[in-house]
C-alpha cells in the first residue's frame, strides 16, 4: 500500500468503493485523513464496511467540512451530465481529484525523482503497460505494476528512487489528475472511445493529452491523425527539459523510434537513414505477432530504452513475454496445431487484429454480436479455413459467412473447440491455429470474456493432454 501522507489531517469526501476505491480509501486513511465514503451500490458498501471504512450518505452531508472529493473513475464528471456528488463539490470550491492525482502528490512528498511511467491511449495500452514491467523486471529492476490493468494504484508499493511505476491510465483517471507528471509519458494511439463521457472526440482527446504534456519524457504516436497534432503542439511548445519523442509502427521517420520488418529502430535527430541503429527485435517473439503488437512493443522498448537498459536486456525480456489473458494468448500446443484464446475479441475490430495475425485458421467465433457484425472481416476470410459458430449470433455470421467460409454449427464452445481441434489435426498446413477470437459479447453463455476464454483454456489443455475429444 502507499499510504497517502498528503492528506494527513484533513477531511475527505470518497464516492465510488469498486476495488480502487476501497484501496484509495484505505491508503487515505493509512496516511492520516479522515474519509467519509458513500456508494449508491450496496456491493461496494459492503465491501467498505468490511474494511471498516466509515460510510455516510454523502447527500445529506456538510459538505463545507470537507477539504476534497476523491472520485471514482466510472463516475462521471462531465458527460452526459456531472454525477451529483460533483455539483455538490463544486458549489462549495474544493477539488475533485482521483487515486492517480494521490499517488503523483505522494510521490512528489515521498521521492520527487522516482521513476513513474503513465500509459494511455485508445487501443493496445494493456499490453504496452505489461511488457514494459515485465522487460523491466526480466532486467532485475525493482517495478510496481498497476492502475487501469487491475491493480489499484495505491495498493502498490510507496514510491521510491530505485523503484519504477508502471501504470497504465485510462481517460477517466487522466481526467482526474491535474497534476500528472510523469517521468516517461506514453501516448499510442487514439480513436473514438468513450464519447458519450467526453462528449466529443476532441475532448476526449485533449484528456490524452494531459498524460503526455508534463512529461520529462514523451513518447508520442504518429501513426494516427489525432496523436500525430498532439505530438506537433508539444514539440513546439516543450519547456527546455522536456523531450517529445515520435514513435510509428508503420513507417520509418525522420528520428525517433519505428518498426522496420520485425526490427525496432532508433534514429537520432538529424542523423542520415543508415545511422538508425536496432534496439530491438520481434523475431520469434510468438507472443508479440501482428502490426498491433508491432506498435505495443515499439512503445515498450522505446520506454526500457529510456530507462537506460541495454539491448540485450531488452531482447530478453521480449522473447520471453507470456502475453496477457485473453488477448492473442497461446493457450496449448499438439504438435503442428496451436490454441490460441483472444476471448477479449468482443468486437470485429478487435478480432481484425487476431485473423491479420495467422493463416490457417480454424475459426471460433460467436456469442451475442454487436453492431454491425463481422462484414468487415470480409478480407481476412482467405486465412480462414473454417469457422465454428457459437451463441445467438450463429445465424446471422452464418449468412455472411455464406458460401465465402465453410462453417459448422456448433451451438457451445465444447463442441466448437472439439471440431475445431479435429479438423485442425489433420491439417498439412505449417502452422493450423485453432482460434478463438468471438467478435461477440460474452453475455448470452458466459458471465464476462473471461470466463469464456478461461473455459477454452481448459478445454485446450484437455485435448493436448488426451483427456479431450478431437479424433
Amino acid at each position: 500500500m502507499t499510504p497517502v501522507t498528503a492528506f494527513n489531517g484533513r477531511n475527505v469526501a470518497l464516492f465510488g468503493l469498486g476495488g480502487s476505491g476501497v484501496a484509495t480509501a484505505l491508503a487515505l486513511i493509512e496516511g492520516g485523513a479522515s474519509v467519509t465514503a458513500w456508494d449508491d451500490g450496496e456491493a461496494g458498501r459492503a465491501k467498505a464496511l468490511a474494511e471498516r471504512i466509515h460510510l455516510e450518505d454523502l447527500d445529506g452531508a456538510d459538505w463545507t467540512r470537507f477539504d476534497a472529493l476523491v472520485l471514482s473513475p466510472g463516475v462521471p464528471l462531465t458527460h452526459p451530465v456531472p454525477h451529483w456528488t460533483v455539483e455538490r463539490a463544486r458549489a462549495v470550491g474544493i477539488e475533485i481529484i482521483g487515486d492517480i492525482e494521490l499517488f503523483c502528490r505522494e510521490r512528489e512528498k515521498r521521492a520527487g525523482g522516482a521513476p513513474f511511467v503513465a500509459i494511455t491511449g485508445t487501443n493496445g495500452k494493456s499490453t504496452t503497460t505489461a511488457l514494459i514491467a515485465h522487460i523491466l523486471r526480466e532486467a532485475g529492476r525493482d517495478v510496481e505494476l498497476g492502475g487501469n490493468i487491475g491493480v489499484p494504484i495505491l495498493s502498490l508499493e510507496p514510491p521510491a528512487d530505485d523503484r519504477i511505476h508502471v501504470i497504465e491510465c485510462s481517460s477517466f483517471q487522466i481526467d482526474l489528475s491535474p497534476s500528472l507528471a510523469p517521468t516517461i509519458g506514453v501516448l499510442i494511439n487514439l480513436t473514438p472511445d468513450h464519447i458519450d463521457r467526453h462528449g466529443s472526440m476532441e475532448h476526449y482527446a485533449a484528456v490524452k493529452e494531459r498524460l503526455v504534456e508534463r512529461a520529462e519524457i514523451a513518447l508520442v504516436g504518429v501513426d494516427d491523425v489525432w496523436c500525430h497534432a498532439i505530438g506537433a503542439r508539444l514539440t513546439q511548445r516543450a519547456d527546455p527539459g522536456q523531450r517529445v519523442t515520435p514513435v510509428s509502427a508503420r513507417r520509418a521517420i525522420d528520428w525517433g523510434f519505428y518498426v522496420e520488418g520485425d526490427k525496432i529502430m532508433f534514429r537520432e535527430l538529424d542523423h542520415e537513414p543508415q545511422e538508425a541503429e536496432e534496439i530491438g527485435s520481434l523475431a520469434g517473439a510468438r507472443t508479440l505477432r501482428g502490426a498491433h503488437n508491432a506498435q505495443n512493443a515499439a512503445f515498450a522498448v522505446a520506454t526500457c530504452w529510456e530507462l537506460g537498459l541495454d539491448d540485450e536486456e531488452i531482447a530478453r525480456g521480449l522473447l520471453s513475454y507470456p502475453g496477457l489473458p485473453h488477448r492473442m494468448e497461446e493457450v496449448a500446443r499438439q504438435g503442428h496445431v496451436i490454441y490460441v484464446n483472444d476471448s477479449k475479441a468482443t468486437n470485429a475490430d478487435a478480432a481484425a487484429k487476431a485473423l491479420a495475425s495467422f493463416h490457417d485458421i480454424y475459426w471460433i467465433i460467436g456469442g451475442k454480436a454487436k453492431e454491425g457484425g463481422i462484414e468487415e472481416l470480409r478480407p481476412f476470410f482467405p486465412r480462414v479455413v473454417k469457422a465454428y459458430l457459437i451463441g445467438e449470433a450463429t445465424e446471422q455470421f452464418a449468412a455472411t459467412l455464406g458460401g465465402d467460409v465453410p462453417f459448422e454449427r456448433c451451438v457451445t464452445l465444447q463442441t466448437a473447440i472439439q471440431c475445431a481441434a479435429r479438423d485442425a489435426i489433420r491439417s498439412v498446413a505449417p502452422e493450423p491455429v485453432v482460434l478463438l477470437s468471438p467478435a461477440c459479447a460474452s453475455y448470452d453463455q458466459f458471465a464476462n470474456f473471461e470466463a469464456r476464454g478461461d473455459l477454452f483454456r481448459r478445454l485446450a489443455l484437455e485435448i493436448v493432454s488426451g483427456q479431450g475429444e478431437a479424433s
